[in-house]
């Protein structure tokens, strides 16, 4: 007889495998009843039937129920607008199950007549299964395809949509409002509302202002999504479009988002990324009232112009040059941002400093510091200042409406600096806008192994903007000097001493030269005039003759010294004085230069200061006597200059020379 044992192994085998047998100690067989296989298999059949009944009554359900009754209407208390679903639902039962509206828009509740803030084509809902057979609507995910958002240009000069006057997130942002304002530098986070919120993506999208009744379009091929499981957790955006014909793409984030829109402080990521310029932000921001920032900032573009352009500032695009970067500590607020620990690289030269950016005037100002080891002064001027870029075709239009745009006041220093051709050093200058007014002087540099100071003025007027340079170099090689200037002509090397101011009319850089009222005076110690040969030009001039200037080129003058002043109207510089003294002879020239047909017309003269031999000095003729030889006069060699400062010709002027 089996045991007992034995019975209940072969019960319990019976259970566990359909034919009854069980491996244990040994090999037992045992039958299982008929009757539990029949009810097992009812059991099977109706969970099947009924699963499938419920699949098949989903739509159905949801459709009578869910969509007509209740999406709308849970959409509605989330979002805190008026929603209404124009086209007939569809529900989607595979791979997800899911509502798909069309024809959705979101209203405010007040204003009937408005547009839609939002309107999108279709609106999918990812639903829940269970809610849905129980008669609930909870979804985690909604997507809008092809929307369209509506903002309104607010006083602070940014775009916005219309807030809404109620709703979930508006009732949480209350709610957590009342918390920040029991303890703003700790408020309690565990009292803040935890309603989810779940994700929102949007595809294909636009954003558009209205402008005299139409609407204009501000962003285009927007795409993204926003990830907010609750109120009280982190929430990221990330979104892409296109703005201005440029692809751009935002990413933002924040560990307390909602402490953030209830004027709290929270943590705070913001990265925005386009082709012409890129910035981010790491630090801790508030949205209230007197709402700040504070952290580490960063912002760069590959050319200075290209973003000026995009940006439509209005500041002189086809002038500004050069790349920039900006990497610095930023604290602001009430209207004011100060950038501390400040690096800064123009044209890849690196610089350091402090600057500050204030808001409470009519124009944003920017003051402050800024050091560099290397500066391209004409890169750093055309970000501000109409200077013609490097390479451009021929002198311009001035643009000086950057002067509307911003004021200005900014102290600088480099260790070295160029200025076109012009090579710097220890160099301390300024750089001003404000009404109207652009200045920009170099109060201290050395170059040519001497000082150089200069001014650059544009000052807009009801008549017109006048521009006004000023230049003195003291105590400079005037050889290198009048190379690095292009004047390479008959010019004394030597050390020396040279101003120059001119002033005109700045509509266009040709008619500030060709109109300018100044002066220009120079002198020059002992040295040399290179370029003359003056033997050869005293002999070609006694020839006769016209013969050009090239001809009596290969030589040189020492001299003891020589003086240059010149008056200027209209374009035109007139000689008032010019004189190259040397141990023998004496230069002097006259007449006048033109800046605008680069013509010559000068006479002038070579005196020789050689002592004649002098016979001896004799008395008054008496009876009988002599009378007494006067003194010769010195001899000199006269001559006219005509043709232009590229080929100068000379012309003897015969009759004279000699006497």
């Amino acid at each position: 007889m089996p045991s007992q044992s034995h019975k209940d192994l072969k019960s319990v085998g019976a259970w566990l495998h359909p034919s009854g047998d069980f491996v244990g100690n040994g090999n037992i067989r045992g039958e299982m009843p008929s009757s539990l296989i029949r009810r097992g298999v009812w059991v099977i059949g109706v969970a099947v039937l009924v699963i499938a009944l419920a699949f098949a009554a989903l739509p159905l359900i949801a459709s009578t129920r869910i969509v007509r009754d209740r999406i709308a209407w849970e959409l509605s208390a989330w979002s805190g607008f008026r929603v209404t679903i124009d086209g007939s639902p569809r529900i989607e039962v595979w791979p997800k199950f899911r509502a798909i509206l069309s024809d959705v828009t979101l209203s405010q509740w007040t204003e009937a007549d408005a547009p839609p803030v939002v309107e999108a084509e279709r609106v999918e809902v990812d639903l829940s299964a269970m809610a849905a057979l129980q008669g609930d609507v909870a979804f985690s995910t909604a997507r809008l395809v092809r929307p369209t958002i509506r903002v309104e240009r607010t006083a602070s000069g940014f775009y916005l949509p219309s807030l809404p006057t109620g709703g979930r997130i508006t009732r949480s942002i209350d709610t957590a409002r009342g918390v920040v304002s029991a303890n703003p530098q700790k408020p309690d986070l565990g009292r803040l509302p935890s309603d989810p919120f779940g994700t929102v993506e949007f595809r294909d999208g636009r954003v558009v202002t209205s402008a005299g009744g139409k609407d204009t379009e501000i962003l285009s091929s927007l795409s993204g999504q926003v990830n907010w499981a609750a109120m009280n957790s982190d929430a990221t955006l990330t979104a892409t479009g296109i703005w201005r014909g440029e692809s751009v793409q935002i990413d933002f984030s924040s560990a307390r988002p909602l402490v953030l829109f209830a004027g709290g402080a929270a943590p705070v990521t913001l990265a925005f990324k386009a082709a012409p310029a890129t910035l981010s932000f790491d630090g801790v921001a508030s949205m209230s009232q007197n709402a700040y920032l504070d952290g580490q900032a960063k912002f760069a573009a590959p050319s200075l112009r290209r973003l000026l352009e995009w940006s439509q500032a209005g500041m002189a695009p086809s002038a500004a040059i050069g790349s920039v970067s900006v990497a610095s500590k930023v604290t602001a607020s009430a209207g004011r941002a100060k950038f501390e620990n400040t690096t800064v690289a123009l044209d890849n030269n690196p610089g350091m400093g402090v600057l500050d950016l204030s808001f409470g005037e009519a124009l944003p100002v920017i003051s402050g510091t800024l050091a560099f080891d290397t500066l391209d002064l004409r890169s750093f001027l055309s970000a501000f200042t109409p200077i013609a870029p490097t390479g451009q075709a021929g002198p311009g239009e001035i643009d000086t409406s950057f002067a509307d745009k911003i004021n200005l006041d900014l102290r600088l220093s480099a260790a070295h600096a160029t200025a076109g051709p012009i090579q710097l050093a220890d160099v301390a200058a300024t750089a001003q806008v404000k009404n109207g007014l652009a200045v920009f002087d170099i109060s201290d540099a050395s170059a040519f192994n001497g000082n150089i100071q200069s001014s650059l003025r544009f000052d807009r007027k009801p008549d017109g903007t006048q521009v006004e340079m000023r230049l003195l170099a003291s105590d400079v090689e005037t050889g290198a000097f009048a190379t690095a200037a292009g004047m390479t002509r008959l010019v004394p090397a030597g050390t020396g001493t040279v101003s120059i101011i001119l002033k005109g009319p700045g509509k266009a850089w040709d008619s500030i030269f060709e109109n300018a009222d100044g002066s220009f005076s120079a002198t020059f110690g002992p040295g040399s005039l290179n370029g003359l040969n003056l033997p050869a030009f005293l002999k070609r001039n006694e020839q006769g003759g016209f013969f050009a200037l090239d001809d009596v080129a290969d030589g040189s003058l020492p001299i003891d010294g020589a003086e240059i002043k010149a008056s200027i109207s209209k374009g035109v510089a007139r000689l008032d004085k010019a004189e190259v003294n040397s141990q023998k002879y004496k230069i002097w020239l006259s007449g006048i230069a033109s800046y605008a047909g680069r013509g010559l017309a000068l006479s002038g003269g070579i005196v020789s200061t050689a002592q004649p031999q002098q016979q001896p000095a004799q008395q008054p003729a008496t009876s009988g006597q002599a009378a007494v030889q006067a003194p010769q006069p010195p001899n000199q060699s006269l001559f006219f200059v005509g043709g232009n400062w590229s080929t100068p010709f000379i012309s003897p002027i015969s009759g004279v020379s000699g006497q």
